[in-house]
């Protein structure tokens, strides 16, 4: 077990992550692949619009960054999509190429058109979904997806079947439609689809080596962010066998969104070791330029690409934030493309005070007047419930050490 693991220049983690008996329990399949979902179920964020341009550079930069397939959208929304799709097949990117469909012969075959390798096919099976919205049962469920099975095998492509919403269906349900699709029916991956983000991780897992049992195929996990679970589900669902994770860059899509891909990398690459063939500083900068893309800002404590995480104004420690950040973070901020700070304002200590001073270069001798400095920005973080700006702080500072 190499300390290096868990202690190098760019993270120092927790070694029991590591441990012989820890490990024992988070198996990760070897071939384990991330299937990004931006430019589909990322686009249905409410306002979100991707424009034909800016998916073709996702969908390129994604690659580059080593992201092994891509769900570049789906052809029968639009001729916008159909077209973007179109242009992101002739860039010959290293990762597959998918696009989502319904279990109709014609939106297969717009994506054959396309000239896709595969295809997600959605179908119904939750209780709720087949009760109030669709109005039939899984007997239904189960022929169109044998129908489109057969439809995508005839075209030529890799076939999905997502069966969504299967958190809340019925186990008979479950049953009857996985005995269905075995045989000449079965697909070459089926995804455990926890569309509204309402099983534990330990259901996930359960699922997942529920189905793999059942049809000894490639499980795939999808799944929502409603109780802020997602990469704990998607890690349960991989632990358990999963070997493809649908992500979407910046936590992205309906309602809560899905697993932030650029999360869940960061936690296989750092708290597990393993090297998932993605470069994670790529993924941050795309992450960024998405989000100015998709007018939709990333928040300022977000894991991973938050641009607040690495602001410090608690005065205790505040001289090693930047110049020992491992005795602050539990990763270096270089490692996610940030630089660490201080803040300071009403949680402010002289140690703040003087570390700001040096960053701007000021010399303030004495250290009562340093106090008296510090008074004051304590005050002003007070009385405007806020941290100071640096332009703030000098003129506080030119009013005490003249």
């Amino acid at each position: 077990m190499s300390e290096k693991l868990w202690k190098n220049d760019k993270w120092w983690v927790s070694q029991y992550n590591f441990y012989p008996e820890v490990l024992e329990k988070t198996h990760i399949p070897g071939n384990l692949k991330f299937h990004d979902v931006t430019l589909r179920d990322g686009e249905q964020t409410p306002g979100v619009v991707f424009r034909k341009e800016e998916k073709i550079e996702i969908a390129r930069r994604l690659s580059e960054a080593g992201v092994h397939r891509i769900e570049a959208g789906m052809p029968a929304v639009s001729d916008e999509d159909r077209r973007a799709i179109e242009e992101i097949m002739k860039l010959n990117l290293d990762a597959e190429i998918y696009a989502f469909a319904r279990p109709l012969e014609s939106d297969i075959q717009l994506c054959k058109d396309c000239g896709v390798q595969g295809i997600i096919v959605e179908v119904p099976i939750g209780k709720p979904k087949l009760m109030y919205q669709f109005k039939y049962g899984v007997e239904q469920t189960l022929e169109n997806s044998q129908k489109a099975v057969e439809f995508a095998r005839a075209a030529g492509l890799k076939v999905v079947l997502f069966p969504y919403d299967a958190t809340r269906a019925d186990r008979e349900d479950i049953e009857y439609y996985l005995e269905g699709i075995s045989g000449k029916y079965k697909p070459d991956s089926i995804g455990v689809v926890d569309t509204m983000g309402c099983a534990t991780p330990q259901a996930i897992a359960y699922m997942v080596e529920w189905y793999k049992k059942k049809l000894n195929i490639p499980v795939e996990i999808h799944v929502h962010n409603e109780f802020n679970m997602s990469v704990a589900t998607s890690l349960a669902a991989v632990h358990a066998g999963a070997e493809v994770v649908h992500c979407c860059l910046n936590g992205l899509g309906e309602r809560t969104g899905n697993t932030p891909i650029e999360d869940l990398v960061a936690a296989l690459e750092i708290l597990y070791g393993y090297d998932t063939g993605i470069d994670l500083k790529k993924l941050i900068e795309l992450c960024n330029d998405t989000a100015r893309m998709a007018q939709y800002p990333i928040p300022g404590k977000k894991p991973v690409t938050g641009k607040e995480i690495f602001i410090r104004e608690s005065g205790i420690g505040a001289d090693l934030v930047t110049s020992i950040p491992l005795a602050m973070f539990a990763v270096n901020p270089e490692t996610f493309n940030q630089k660490a700070s201080i803040k300071l304002g009403k949680k402010s200590g002289l140690l703040s005070v003087e570390t700001k001073l040096k960053e701007l270069n000021i010399t303030v001798e004495d250290r009562e007047i340093r106090k008296k400095i510090l008074g004051e920005v304590k005050q002003f973080g007070i009385d405007h419930k806020r941290c100071l700006t640096d332009d703030e702080f000098i003129a506080i500072v030119k009013k005490h050490a003249q």
